[in-house]
């Protein structure tokens, strides 16, 4: 069953099964058609998010196990609601010890029955680590924390198990072979008679470290991953190890729990993490099509896939899926509701204010060449040895050395715009990104020229060696394009934050109606039950913090004359300028509406939440800090003036952000009602993030993680809609229910294509006009999507008549007298 609209739920051991089984009324008198869950399979004790599964096989016990799952599904299908279910097939959560296959592999080596099921390099180019799995997870150099104590020998007395326990989290078991001479060392005859006092006085660090040395693993500093691991990780998590579930056996193990589930009826489809992680991401879908078909031929699940799609780069229609995860609507719908004029004075702006590039593609490449020389270079390295040994492989290009390789493959993957090129799956890439690397790198256009050529199938190649090449290339060209600029550029770049998002293209502003309408429509033609979502659980910040700060661009000006103003109140020396901008920019798109400048106990809560923004936006830019050498004196100072402007003796800066809030809040909330509206009206499956029907101050992860406040979302949506005060998150919740309402009434309006309509008059460029035709019934949409003028001159989020002038519709029906005031009006006719 295709959904109709989804309802994104995080769950956690604070929010199990069973609390979201008590919310399927509330959601079904929503007009939710199905629950969209985040992962479900066994996770780490104390995930919060899911997506550190340890056990693909069983459902996690925290959140009520397979008991609780089915009294959930059997709860939502009481109310006629459905389940979609995300699941994990890139990666497992490793380290700690609570993952048997992963434990297997460390035991036994090569010969575990789990050696292939994660992507580990038996024969790198470290001959010191033939056969054996680095593992980077001590907290200090191997030699100090030998010395220190925090390597010791334990004993499982309720496994018979030996293994090594590293500072007391990291569990490494010991080789069958050797528990021979540990036996005998300590005088026992079985692992459950060895007395650990004995044990620990029977190997002092030298002959701990010759028994370590003879283990199917190295243990190592967690710092040395970067440039010594020999096997992937999920980005630069070492916690997180890639599968390879391009095997049929690794396909099977992973997704033997989702397709019985689905067999049995309990879901209807899958959302897929991070496909874009996986080696074959279109042979991977077809795959998983097929396996879903044949675990129940009588019905038709859907499938999405979390896809990052680049500026211009569409999904291949040939993956067996329904669509993304809806990273690109989002970004659109907010390009369409900022304002082009804005685009230049905001740049000139945060060049003056930080000293940093204007144009972000700048600070993306950048990013991109540091991240994977600091973070990648072991794969990097992995992926130049794969190129050379298909160089060597013929006598037209044995010449090209491993570093000239390496050189070339740098300059590439700097020089991209999309997160990979899909080159195993015949689509070829764009010309631009060969064109900058050889301007980057002239002295590698050989290497180049043939890496392009490798990558086309333009001769005569051995293909095992070519597909391990382009596989390598693959799997780090995404995770760099990840890291660099989601993780890195976003956190670097202030020209205006709502326009830095999971999916977006900050280097872009704007859009035209135009533009935005013809994308909407290509995309539903091309994928109609894709998704559609303006808020996720991996947002920078909440829907309606980038809604309110979009309202910027409309009044650049005015802006700057508040932005460097406030400046002025930094400290001189610490607080770096673009870091107090960005911090001003959250601040003011984040303040909740009723928030007042003089409420102190408001103020500490909100400085909490910021303090934690800001830890992670430091660290994220990789500046003046960093998760791998914070830099907690900065931190610090940084953390003393958001403490000064938020909870000071000092009222000015509160009381003059709590008056521009005021200004601007009314159009932030047109704007919020807006992107509502269109998510819930384009061609597609529109989603709701968690919360999100009330208005989304959130920032990123994991701020908008925070509990849910459901008694009263229950109760607003038995309220008469007219009752609504515009900052009353209500408001926005009675248009959530009028819309799907909409949807379940005409369903075969909201399954036809869109066709735009060309609007005439004034404003007719701060319009997004379209239409849904099915028989002799039309859905009608008018939004807005450029009315923050209109709403900052009424001070409320409505718009005067005279400001739409002779605005009109095709047929000549005046905009004004169709919205009555509203940003968004919407109607079956």
């Amino acid at each position: 069953m295709t959904p109709t609209a989804t309802y994104r739920v995080q769950f956690h051991a604070g929010f199990p099964f069973a609390a979201a089984a008590a919310l399927a009324p509330y959601w079904a008198a929503l007009g939710i058609s199905h629950l969209y869950a985040s992962p479900i399979a066994t996770a780490r004790e104390g995930s919060t998010h899911g997506y550190d599964v340890t056990d693909p096989t069983t459902i996690n016990p925290a959140l009520g196990g397979e008991e609780g799952f089915r009294a959930l599904v059997h709860a939502l299908r009481s109310q006629g609601v459905g389940l979609v279910l995300d699941i994990v097939p890139n990666h497992l959560a490793v380290g700690g010890g609570d993952n048997a296959w992963w434990l297997d592999v460390l035991e036994n080596g090569q010969a575990s029955r789990y050696a292939g099921y994660f992507d580990i390099d038996w024969a790198p180019a470290d001959r010191d680590l033939a056969g054996k799995v680095l593992a980077p997870f001590l907290g200090a150099p191997y030699g100090e924390a030998l010395a220190a104590g925090d390597i010791v020998l334990d004993v499982e007395a309720d496994l018979g198990r030996l293994s090594v326990l590293a500072h007391g989290a990291h569990r490494f078991p010991l080789r069958r072979e050797d528990y021979a001479s540990v036996l005998a060392a300590v005088g026992a005859d079985a692992v459950a008679d060895i007395d650990p006092e004995r044990l620990a006085k029977a190997y002092d660090s030298a002959s701990l470290h010759k028994l370590l040395e003879q283990q199917h693993y190295r243990l190592a500093w967690w710092r040395t991953a970067g440039d010594a691991i020999n096997w992937r990780r999920f980005f630069d998590i070492t916690e997180l190890a890639g599968l390879r579930i391009e095997d049929p056996v690794v396909f099977d193990a992973v997704h033997g729990l989702p397709l019985r589930l689905y067999r049995e009826g309990l879901i209807d489809g899958l959302r897929v993490d991070h496909v874009d992680g996986l080696a074959l991401p279109g042979a991977y879908g077809r795959r998983l099509r097929q396996a879903l078909t044949a675990a129940a031929p009588d019905r038709t699940p859907w499938l999405v896939v979390e896809k990052i799609l680049g500026s211009g780069e569409a999904l291949a229609g040939d993956w067996g899926v329904d669509g993304t995860t809806g990273y690109e609507v989002m970004n659109e719908i907010s390009a369409v509701q900022h304002a082009a004029a804005g685009a230049q004075p905001l740049a000139a702006l945060w060049k003056a204010i930080s000293g940093r590039a204007e144009d972000f593609a700048i600070e993306e490449h950048a990013a991109r060449r540091e991240v994977l020389t600091r973070d990648f270079a072991a794969q990097l390295d992995a992926a130049a040895r794969a190129f050379h040994r298909l160089a060597r492989a013929d006598i037209a290009t044995r010449d090209l050395p491993t570093p000239g390789l390496r050189r070339a493959l740098a300059a590439l993957i700097t020089a991209f715009s999309t997160y990979r090129t899909y080159a195993n799956e015949a689509n070829e890439a764009a010309q631009e990104p060969w064109d900058r690397a050889a301007a980057a790198e002239p002295s590698s256009a050989a290497a180049l020229a043939q890496i392009r050529r490798w990558l086309a199938a333009d001769g005569d190649f051995p293909a095992d060696l070519r597909a391990q090449a382009i596989r390598r290339f693959e799997q780090l060209s995404a995770p760099v394009a990840a890291k660099a600029v989601e993780d890195t550029a976003f956190y670097r770049y202030g020209r205006l934050l709502s326009r830095n998002d999971v999916g977006f293209d900050p280097g872009r502003l704007s859009t035209s109606p135009a533009q935005f309408l013809a994308l909407a429509d290509e995309r539903g033609r091309a994928f109609p039950n894709s998704l559609l979502t303006t808020a996720t659980h991996d947002h920078k910040r909440g829907e309606d913090v980038r809604a309110r700060l979009a309202v910027l661009s409309h009044m650049p000006e005015a802006w700057a004359d508040r932005a460097k103003a406030w400046l002025d109140l930094a400290p001189p020396g610490p607080m770096d300028p673009g870091d107090a901008h960005m911090l001003h920019q959250t601040i003011l798109g984040a303040w909740p509406l009723d928030l007042s400048p003089a409420d102190a106990q408001g103020q500490t809560a909100f400085a909490e939440r910021l303090v934690g923004w800001q830890r992670k936006a430091l660290r994220e830019a990789k500046l003046r800090s960093a998760w791998s050498v914070p830099d907690e004196a900065y931190e610090a100072s940084c953390e003393d003036y958001l403490r000064g402007l938020l909870q000071g003796p000092d009222e000015a800066f509160r009381n003059d952000c709590a008056a521009l809030v005021e200004v601007i809040a009314p159009a932030g909330v047109a704007n919020s009602l807006v992107q509502t509206g269109l998510r819930l009206t384009l061609p597609g499956v529109p989603d709701l993030f968690q919360g999100a029907e009330f208005w989304d101050f959130s920032l990123v992860d994991p701020d908008n993680r925070r509990p849910v406040d459901y008694e009263a979302r229950v109760k607003a949506l038995h309220s008469v809609p007219g009752s609504f005060d515009w900052r009353d998150g209500g408001a926005k919740q009675a248009l959530i229910k009028q819309l799907l309402h909409l949807r379940r009434q005409h369903p075969d309006v909201f399954c036809a294509p869109l066709r735009a309509l060309a609007v005439q008059g004034r404003r007719a460029e701060q319009v997004v006009a379209f239409e849904r035709a099915a028989g002799t019934k039309r859905l009608v949409v008018v939004a807005g999507v450029g009315c923050a003028p209109a709403c900052l001159a009424s001070g409320a989020p409505s718009i005067a008549p005279e400001w739409w002038d002779d605005t009109a519709l095709p047929d000549g029906r005046p905009i004004a007298a169709l919205t009555h005031g509203a940003p968004f009006w919407a109607a079956v006719v």
